[in-house]
């Protein structure tokens, strides 16, 4: 054999072409195999040879054309056989490589069919030989004709022939990736590409984890020639599935049977992020794969998974792409917000149950996900975060001033998605080491340059952060003393929240302590006034939070740090002696604040109370700086009156004059330390006896005890002239002598506030005692009178009743004791107060206005103001208390009070019981439920229900109320008491769950009362009604409802066409004269609302429409029937067309009303194109008869709608006085000015805008009519109503009257049209 190889490669070696054909010839194709085996085995000369055989085979011989195709059917699976060489393979490949084109059609047919069954039976397992693959492909293509079958076809053709057969054939997993990395050579055809795509990610599953990213890899190196979008998808939707997996795994791991193999986690997080970086790199080299990428997600944000989130959060990275993802992510959120509030909301949408994809849980899965090493999507991570942050934080009020108060639940979709950022940055922060410093750079950064707008988000990111990882921020102590050195630049309120936020780390590092004390020392002389008042803020706060060692406990003491981190005891790193000098360093410092404006000494006067509370030792320091302070300014004189000085009180600058001292405060602050003191001597000389610091206590004690007693006795000898504020003093704000007076008023009125709580408490319910502050309490109202008459003269009536200085802990003892205690022996004391009728009104007025400071703040003025456990205990007293005098006591027992135009005591309970309701909603949102079982218990101390029990009970009540409300004649109607109760009943149903029965029966209530109610009163039929509106979409959707609630308004005010007669419709007796231009607004509100819902869901049809063309298509194929939103949107806009079909024929009012049914009209026509052109996209995806239904929608807008809307039109315009023969109508339409109306018409553009919407309607419509070969347009009826039109009518009566009537006696008819006419736009 050695001998005829030698001879063979001797003559291919020559030029002795005849005989090597010859010698070729004479041997057989066996022995040309085994020679070719032989060689290619020991891997000699393989070459040379297999040139020879090329060599002496002609191509154009069809014996030499067999030969060749011979060598290849032998060489392709000596290759795939795995016993040569790979280098001996390697050159064999291309040896048949370069000889490919040489071969002729029907050679390359049966080559590539060779192929296509070795593949198709698992041969082809090394993939070596499928590198010639391509090549012989790629040269069949250029084949003109071949043979197949008993016909031709062209090599192109047969070419996607096998390419069809190949890739509907089953394939060995381990090829997959040979097979991908084949068809990169192949020229394909955009058909075949889609095909292998396809069959390449159906391949996805059945491979190993591992194999996963190689196989990536080669298909986005395939996506250079196209289906870029279908490989995208294909990869998301595959980790997608593999997440959703993991996900189930997780939840029911206990109950899964063990035969199907889970992957573990951490091993498809790797390779996870692996793909992540090929998708990336790919992206970065082929911009159309990003745009692709990109464009796929705005399409359908329904399709976010964690894994496209990583994705995205990596491409982030790349600079083009940064913007555009993180508004795209921005959008996704909002969008899913949105949505889910808009579900949330509505029964009709909830019943379709529509799949909802959460975007916050997405990209919290891949926050928690990046811990598996995912490095290059944590700093998009932290973009997005701030991104989020900074986009939906709280926005600046007006005059830029930040909102009070914004805490409380994150209730709107910007709110949501600002805390959502907050949440990311948050995991990041305790996951990541390499992104800490910069989190807390970049809110640190936040928190000082961004003094125009709030902050609130970033300081509670902040706190967060600290009480998170304490230690980890003691490591950036640099950074945190860099922001201290900015304190007495910022706002007041960022300076509290930040120094909050730092108080755990103060008490364990010695070193932040200290550089923050220097701060605050240098802002101590700061020339701004917030750089001092931020200054007593801090010293304050770390006087609170260093305990001196034998301080009492008290329940507020203790700071919670939620972090096991810092279980530092705090006297062995500072020592009692050490914190106690530190603290009275402290208080020597505040006291030079003694000497400044008055709104530094107020924030004093209001942190003392409770740095005593939480640091008892500081007391003797405390009351002697407080005692020092107030005899400055108390008359020492026993004999003297008044007993305070005012004088120094007040200080001038120029002409203008100031409050230096907040007097009242001060008093104020003093009385409650004393109080406090007090109480807790009688609790601890109860348990013990120790007198070593008595003498000192007792001292300070008796003095102020003194001060106090003597006060009071001579502010109850003094007269108003005495502080020179008697009725004949001046008080307009206009001169310094009336600011001055103002001045002196407010701080009087606050002492004798004051003064009233504190002799209450001494009291302890002795008659004599109480006598004494029900004359403090005369003397107070007498002043605020006055005050109130002459600000009342004034023009500018800017100042209200001053902000009640009665803490809210007594405002709530004060109401308990005048209304709820029976005990005897306080019987006759409390008399006095109870016989007061001011002082219990003054009493409910302060509990209202205290109620109101915490629902819009969330704390109150005065000590516990800032605890919001205690706030809490008061409502429920208070609510208790409230409940029980509005129940109890009729308002017929008020009639006094009512001929005095004032609101009676029971509704001044009803609006502090609206307002509690109001409050806990919005700062206690879960502890509602104990708010009233509190209320319940004090009733009965029966069992406890459920929460829907108890709270239906108090539903119950309300409900009462309003029933005996509206059995009265409309003359003892209180509409105000009606329009409170209604307003609770509102807030208290919220707390219902719309499945139970409690629910059910509350609606079938409020229809009732709506049903017979007929009282001709706007603002309370307006509340009825929206309460109705408020729980009905809740319950079913409100079309039915609407329908009938149009009816009742067309028959209360007639037609447009003054001949037409209404059939007398009631169905709803609250729609009447009066208040039906309040219910068709309110009706038009809910119309909106309805078509927002109707708007959403179409939206949501056209992504799932484009997203899935031929799903979609074979399913409603298949199903034979409309899909269930589609048929829900056609009947609501049914629905809401009959609606307003009655409306726009009805007498309407000139003015809002009118524009607003135009502007709904208008939104109406532009929902209905959206329809129109949701049907054109279907029907050009899947050709088919339109739904019977949307024929019949098409039908009833045509035929009911646009005719009467261009009535409508004509009516409007012309201002003529109609509404049938009423005269009280006619007389209304008179009232209101023609002019005045058509020039708001002419203004608000609201016509033209309706004629356009109509116009655009129909011409989808005509679209559509060609899409679906259905003639939609024979419903239509094309009017010639516009601005400039001619009224031939008019014009035909004009020249009837001019013809009968020559003389120039022309009637008012006459003579109003032509005016008219000129006011037309």
């Amino acid at each position: 054999m050695k001998g005829e190889m030698d001879k063979l490669v001797s003559l291919a070696e020559g030029d002795h072409i005849t005989e090597l054909q010859n010698y070729l010839s004479a041997l057989t194709d066996e022995k040309i195999k085994a020679l070719m085996t032989n060689s290619a085995l020991k891997g000699k000369r393989v070459g040379a040879m297999l040139k020879g055989i090329f060599k002496g085979s002609p191509s154009n011989s069809s014996e030499g054309a067999n030969r060749r195709l011979l060598v290849y059917e032998h060489c392709i699976p000596l290759c795939e056989s795995g016993d040569l060489q790979a280098e001996v393979a390697a050159d064999m490949i291309g040896l048949l490589m370069l000889e490919t084109h040489t071969l002729s059609g029907p050679s390359l047919a049966k080559l590539a069919s060779l192929f296509v069954d070795a593949i198709k039976v698992g041969k082809m397992g090394s993939g070596k030989s499928l590198e010639l693959f391509p090549t012989v492909l790629t040269a069949l293509a250029a084949c003109e004709a071949l043979t197949y079958g008993k016909g031709e076809l062209s090599g192109e053709e047969y070419k996607k022939q096998l390419i069809n057969s190949l890739c509907s054939s089953r394939w060995d997993p381990q090829c997959v990736i040979h097979f991908t990395t084949m068809f990169r050579d192949v020229p394909l055809s955009l058909e075949e590409l889609q095909f292998l795509v396809e069959k390449v990610v159906r391949m996805f599953a059945k491979l190993d984890l591992q194999e996963i990213p190689p196989l990536v890899y080669q298909l986005l190196l395939l996506s250079a020639k196209g289906c870029k979008r279908q490989i995208l998808d294909g990869i998301i939707s595959y980790f997608k599935e593999q997440d959703i997996h993991q996900e189930e795994e997780e939840k029911h791991g206990e109950n899964l049977d063990l035969e199907v193999q889970s992957i573990p986690q951490d091993q498809l997080r790797h390779v996870e992020g692996t793909v992540i970086l090929h998708v990336v790199f790919a992206i970065r080299l082929d911009h159309e794969l990003g745009r692709e990428f990109l464009k796929g997600f705005k399409t359908s944000y329904g399709d976010l998974c964690p894994f496209s989130v990583a994705l995205l959060l990596s491409v982030a990275r790349i600079q083009r792409y940064e913007e555009q993802v993180f508004d795209l992510l921005k959008a996704a959120v909002v969008k899913s917000f949105k949505d889910k509030q808009l579900l949330q909301g509505s029964k009709f949408l909830q019943d379709l149950q529509l799949g909802q994809c959460s975007a916050a849980k997405m990209i919290l899965d891949t926050v928690r996900n990046s811990v598996f090493g995912w490095d290059h999507v944590t700093q998009g991570m932290v973009q997005l975060g701030f991104f989020l942050m900074d986009a939906f934080g709280p926005k600046p009020g007006p005059f830029g001033k930040a909102s009070e108060g914004s805490g409380g639940v994150a209730r709107t979709p910007p709110q949501q998605a600002c805390k959502l950022g907050g949440q990311v940055l948050l995991q990041g922060f305790k996951m990541h080491e390499p992104i800490r410093g910069e989190i807390l750079e970049q809110v640190l950064n936040r928190l000082v340059t961004k003094t125009a707008s709030p902050v609130s988000h970033y300081l509670e990111l902040f706190s967060d952060i600290v009480i998170s990882a304490p230690m980890i921020l003691l490591e950036s102590s640099s950074k945190l003393t860099e922001t201290f050195d900015h304190l007495s630049h910022l706002p007041l309120a960022t300076v509290q929240g930040l120094l909050k936020a730092v108080q755990p780390l103060l008490k364990v590092s010695m070193s932040l302590k200290d550089a923050l004390i220097l701060v605050l020392r240098k802002a101590m002389f700061s020339s701004q006034l917030d750089g001092r008042k931020s200054a007593v803020t801090g010293f304050l706060l770390l006087l609170k939070n260093f305990k001196v060692l034998g301080s009492l406990a008290s329940s507020q003491c203790s700071q919670a740090i939620s972090s096991s981190q810092v279980q530092v005891d705090v006297h062995s790193r500072f020592n009692s002696a050490a914190n106690e000098a530190f603290c009275l360093e402290i208080l020597s410092s505040l006291r030079r604040c003694l000497g400044q404006q008055a709104d530094v000494r107020l924030m004093l006067y209001e942190g003392f109370y409770d740095v005593l509370r939480r640091n008892s030792q500081l007391a003797s320091s405390i009351m002697q700086t407080l005692l020092s302070q107030l005899r400055r300014y108390y008359e020492p004189e026993q004999d003297l009156l008044p007993p305070v000085k005012l004088e120094p009180c007040i200080t001038t600058h120029g002409d203008q004059i100031f409050l230096q001292e907040p007097l009242a405060h001060l008093v104020s602050c003093t009385v409650h330390c004393l109080l406090w003191l007090q109480n807790m001597h009688t609790a601890t000389t109860d348990d013990s006896g120790d007198d070593d610091d008595d003498e000192e206590e007792e001292g300070y004690r008796s003095d102020l005890q003194a001060i106090l007693e003597s006060t009071t006795r001579r502010m109850l000898k003094s007269e108003l002239e005495d502080f020179e504020l008697d009725k004949s003093a001046e008080f307009s704000l206009a001169s310094s002598v009336g600011v001055k007076n103002n001045i002196y008023a407010v701080l009087v009125m606050g002492v004798y506030e004051v003064l009233m709580e504190y002799n209450f408490i001494k009291a302890n319910y002795n008659k004599s005692h109480l006598e004494g502050v029900t004359e403090l309490f005369s003397r107070y109202h007498r002043l605020s009178e006055i005050l109130r008459e002459k600000s009342g003269k004034s023009r500018t009536s800017s100042n209200k009743t001053p902000r009640s200085l009665l803490s809210m802990g007594f405002a709530s003892t004060l109401i308990t004791a005048i209304f709820r205690d029976n005990a005897q022996s306080r019987e006759e004391g409390l008399s006095v107060l109870r016989s007061n009728g001011e002082f219990v009104r003054y009493a409910l007025s302060v509990v209202v206005q205290k109620i109101q400071q915490l629902e819009e703040t969330g704390h109150t003025d005065g000590p516990d103001g800032q605890n919001a456990d205690r706030a809490f205990r008061f409502l429920c007293d208070m609510t208790r208390v409230l409940m029980w005098r509005y129940t109890n006591i009729p308002s017929v027992v008020e009639e006094a009070g009512r001929k005095e135009r004032r609101c009676s005591l029971s509704q001044l309970c009803l609006e502090g019981l609206l307002r509690i309701f109001n409050a806990c909603q919005q700062r206690f949102p879960d502890k509602m439920t104990q708010l009233l079982s509190t209320m319940e218990a004090a009733e009965d101390d029966g069992e406890q229900e459920d929460a829907s029990e108890v709270n239906y009970f108090y539903i119950r009540q309300f409900q009462r109320a309003l029933f005996t409300q509206l059995s009265g004649s409309e003359e003892d109607f209180n509409s105000r008491e009606a329009q409170l109760l209604v307003s609770i009943l509102a807030v208290l149903s919220r707390q219902l769950q719309p499945t139970s029965k409690q629910f059910v029966q509350m609606i079938t209530w409020t229809v009732k009362i709506c049903k017979e109610t007929s009282f001709e009163d706007p603002t309370f039929s307006k509340g009825l009604l929206s309460l109705l509106f408020s729980l009905h979409v809740l319950y079913k959707s409100p079309a039915g409802l609407l329908l009938e609630l149009c009816q009742d308004i067309h028959s209360q005010l007639g037609d447009i066409d003054q001949d037409m007669e209404v059939e007398r419709q009631a169905h709803f007796a609250v729609v009447n004269m009066k208040t039906a231009t309040t219910a068709a607004l309110l009706v038009l509100s809910q119309v909106d609302k309805v078509l927002d819902e109707v708007d959403w869901l179409i939206a949501r049809r056209k992504g799932h429409t484009a997203s899935d063309k031929s799903g979609s298509a074979e399913a409603s194929q298949a199903a034979g029937q409309q899909d269930p939103a589609e048929k829900a949107v056609t009947l609501q806009l049914g629905s809401v067309l009959t609606a307003l079909n009655e409306l726009v024929q009805t007498a309407l009012l000139p003015g809002t009303c009118t524009i607003t049914l135009l502007r709904e009209l208008s939104r109406t026509y532009t929902t209905l194109t959206t329809l129109v052109k949701y049907y054109i996209q279907v029907c050009s995806n899947q050709p088919g008869a339109l739904p019977a239904r949307f024929e019949k929608l098409v039908k009833l807008s045509g035929s009911h709608l646009t005719p009467q809307c261009y009535s409508f039109i004509t009516y409007a315009q012309s201002g003529e006085i109609g509404g049938g023969s009423n005269e009280k109508k006619k007389k209304k339409r008179n009232e209101a000015n023609p002019a005045a109306s058509a020039k708001l018409l002419r203004e608000t553009k609201a016509i033209p805008n309706l004629i356009f919407s109509i116009e655009q309607y129909e011409k989808y419509l005509i679209m559509l009519s060609k899409k679906s070969k259905v003639n939609l347009m024979q419903y239509m009826k094309l009017s010639t109503s516009r601005d400039f039109r001619i009224n031939a009518a008019t014009l035909d009566a004009a020249l009837q009257e001019q013809e009968d009537a020559p003389e120039a006696e022309a009637s008012q008819e006459e003579t109003q049209e032509p005016k008219q006419k000129k006011r037309k736009p």
